[in-house]
């Protein structure tokens, strides 16, 4: 198996590992940053970033795009699509294995960020998506369902509308949608967003056209009904990417636990972005995690 040593392993491409690797980078430090997927993390299916210092608004693929060019103009090895099959989380060495190598560093940042909740209704409905940026094209003059009344939900519907989708009905579960007001606002007024608070969605099930029917209750009233549409959106929060540290490392109700210095338990363990436990998760605080983690990586390992 080939091996690759390096002064700093990061884990994870979102904006906190991104950023993360460029202030090692900039510390004249060997980093690699390893990422499952594509750089840019959950980020890049948000439609519109509108609380990001120096853009008004932008897309977020597009602001993760930048970023992943800052990376790259830093010199910044990164591999993606990587799948991880072993990890090692030594005092003196950390090891991430994947296919035919292993990467060794005395210290990682740990940014694996969050993934999607799945609606908890079993269904063989295939049109079934966490994303409206990926999959929402083929949904232009169709009727989609959207499960989540937080930002997420409005975000991603406002851009289905901008597609062309003829009829979004948004369902929450809760009394009150959470997203920010004037984002409701906006969405209602285009006409073709409707919302339903104390709603469920009990059951979905594929018709013979492709479409699919979706059983609802008012959780209030306790009545009962159907709606078809063409596809269902869900957006109803996200879980941490932390399987690979249980048992490994200090958790909290899946996040992982670190001081204000990014450390966790473990020496040369550092951990940013969503996978800490901490209270508000946002791009802007990803990327001071990442900052202070990349730092106090650099004084763990000078001091080595």
């Amino acid at each position: 198996m080939e091996e690759r040593t390096c002064d700093i392993i990061v884990l994870g491409g979102g904006p906190a590992g991104m950023t993360a690797a460029i202030y090692a980078k900039r510390a004249n430090l060997d980093v690699v940053l390893l990422e499952t997927n594509v750089t840019g993390g959950l980020v890049n299916s948000t439609y519109t970033v509108e609380n990001f210092p120096s853009y008004p608004e932008i897309h977020g693929m597009e602001l993760m795009e930048k970023m992943r060019e800052h990376v790259d103009h830093m010199g910044v090895e990164v591999e993606e699509v990587f799948e991880v099959t072993g990890l090692e989380l030594g005092e003196d060495e950390k090891a991430v294995h994947g296919d035919g190598i292993v990467y060794k560093a005395p210290a990682i940042i740990l940014a694996t960020g969050r993934k999607p909740i799945a609606l908890d209704v079993p269904t063989e409905c295939d049109q079934m998506h966490f994303c409206a940026i990926c999959d929402g094209a083929p949904y232009k003059g169709k009727r989609v369902l959207v499960v989540g009344g937080g930002n997420s939900g409005f975000d991603e519907s406002l851009y289905l509308a901008g597609l062309g989708v003829r009829s979004i009905h948004i369902v929450e579960m809760f009394p009150a949608c959470a997203a920010a007001q004037s984002t409701q606002d906006r969405a209602l007024a285009t006409g073709i967003i409707r919302a339903s608070v104390n709603t469920t969605i009990t059951a979905l099930k594929p018709l013979p056209d492709g479409r699919c029917r979706a059983s609802l209750k008012d959780t209030a009233s306790g009545a009962a009904s159907e709606e078809t549409v063409d596809g269902v959106f869900c957006f109803i929060g996200q879980k941490p990417n932390t399987a690979l540290f249980e048992g490994l490392i200090d958790m909290e109700k899946g996040y992982i636990r670190t001081d204000e210095d990014m450390r966790t338990s473990l020496p040369g363990v550092f951990a940013v972005g969503d996978v800490r436990a901490k209270r508000y998760r946002q791009i802007t605080t990803a990327m001071g995690d990442g900052t202070i983690a990349a730092l106090e990586a650099e004084r763990f390992i000078r001091s080595l």
